[in-house]
């Protein structure tokens, strides 16, 4: 059990979350009289060059990058889980259907795909959220059709066809449990990913719009002046290295898991 991640996890949410209820100073106040000052007692993280407070930016900054995260992972996977679940189950010309559309969508470098998509539109935290998960759910589809091939061959499923048992009933009661772990493992490693497409896009000033924040924004706000006022790119980049270090350790966990009941 990786509880260090777990704890380190559990932590950042209730840092993003809630930090503010400890926390009061403002994120979006502009002092004059405290820009790119160094972390100190007064300013814990320090500020950036509009003298904004960067401890509280990286609070309100979280709350949109991990809803971003979960959101897309969730939607991405969701996705992923009924395509491929449905294709492995139905075969035939549903499969290669299944086939094309996928390879059609993984012909492009997801990245810029995403590029695209983000180009023609305002960025938002639900439009990231739709955007992401549109271009994130090929490689569950994948695993889950894979998955959904072996289970197709067992004999429980060949008679509970001859019982004439409706579609939807052997989808929903017989193959969600099976494949609900190769859904949670994608899922952990889904929010890392969207997470870093999301600061990628607003460190390239594609993501997330002022006011609105984003640890990505906000990293990519300190890139003009890293020589002389580290803190402000560092911190937020200390925080998507984070959460993602713990997601990849709990899905590396989940996988062991997996692993382990398949064998038995």
């Amino acid at each position: 059990m990786p509880k260090f991640s777990l704890f380190l996890l559990l932590f950042i949410f209730l840092f993003s979350y809630f930090g503010d209820v400890f926390y009061t100073l403002s994120p979006y106040v502009l002092d004059k009289d405290s820009i790119l000052l160094a972390p100190s007692f007064s300013h814990v993280l320090g500020t950036d060059r509009l003298g904004r407070d960067i401890l509280a930016r990286l609070i309100e900054g979280g709350k949109v990058s991990l809803t971003i995260g979960v959101g897309s992972a969730f939607i991405a996977s969701f996705i992923g889980l009924i395509f491929g679940s449905f294709a492995g189950y139905m075969r035939s010309y549903v499969d290669k259907t299944f086939v094309v559309v996928v390879d059609l969508f993984l012909t492009f470098p997801t990245f810029f795909l995403l590029l695209a998509l983000v180009s023609y539109v305002n960025a938002s935290v639900w439009v990231l959220i739709f955007i992401i998960s549109l271009t994130g759910w090929m490689t569950t589809a994948r695993l889950v059709r894979s998955e959904s091939f072996k289970i197709s061959s067992q004999a429980f499923v060949k008679i509970l066809k001859i019982a004439k048992v409706s579609k939807s009933k052997i989808l929903l009661k017989y193959y969600a449990p099976l494949l609900a772990p190769i859904y949670f493992v994608s899922f952990t490693f889904g929010v890392g990913g969207a997470i870093l497409a999301e600061s990628g896009l607003s460190f390239l000033g594609l993501g997330i719009v002022a006011p609105q924040m984003s640890w990505g924004s906000i990293m990519s706000s300190g890139k003009d002046v890293v020589e002389i006022a580290w803190w402000v790119s560092f911190f937020p980049g200390l925080m998507i290295s984070l959460v993602t270090f713990s997601l990849i350790n709990i899905s590396n966990y989940l996988q062991k898991l997996t692993n382990k009941k398949q064998i038995l």
